[in-house]
């Protein structure tokens, strides 16, 4: 299910755009993806942030989740996905737009930059699409499947 943004009047440039990273693996034969906890609502999410310059976005989707997760591994540059939420700030909420990249875990690291801030969880992709609160991206993890990603 799509949902339609909630972009305020005279707001269209205030949409923002995120760039996340679908971490994965493969554990006894299956599929395992990861999501970490947002810092404010404490929501299950995909590490996601900010473009970052000098970074492609799947190279700013990575920094993400090494920062957020701990993880590092291959990511993919090409979009998997796209999901909408709106960013709580103080004052104004923001409408954010997140494309999303699959990276391929290597390294799952005990201790990592925002480790004091953020739980992470593996789980499968259909709990994992259960787990979150926005559709768009529920819909990204129960239909992700590493097999289709091309090489």
């Amino acid at each position: 299910m799509i949902r339609p943004m909630n972009v305020p009047p005279n707001g269209k440039r205030d949409v923002r755009t995120q760039f996340g990273a679908l971490c994965w693996r493969v554990r006894k034969n299956k599929v395992q993806v990861l999501l970490v906890t947002s810092r404010r609502t404490r929501r299950w999410v995909v590490p996601k942030g900010w473009p970052m310059d000098g970074a492609t976005p799947a190279e700013a989707a990575a920094t993400e989740a090494f920062e957020e997760a701990g993880v590092k591994g291959k990511v993919d540059d090409r979009c998997i996905g796209i999901f909408t939420y709106t960013k709580e700030m103080s004052g104004d909420d923001l409408p954010c737009v997140v494309a999303v990249f699959p990276l391929q875990t290597k390294t799952v690291l005990d201790d990592w930059p925002e480790r004091d801030e953020r739980r992470r969880r593996w789980t499968t992709p259909s709990k994992a699409s259960a787990l979150v609160q926005e559709p768009e991206l529920a819909r990204i993890l129960k239909d992700f499947d590493p097999r289709r990603i091309r090489r």
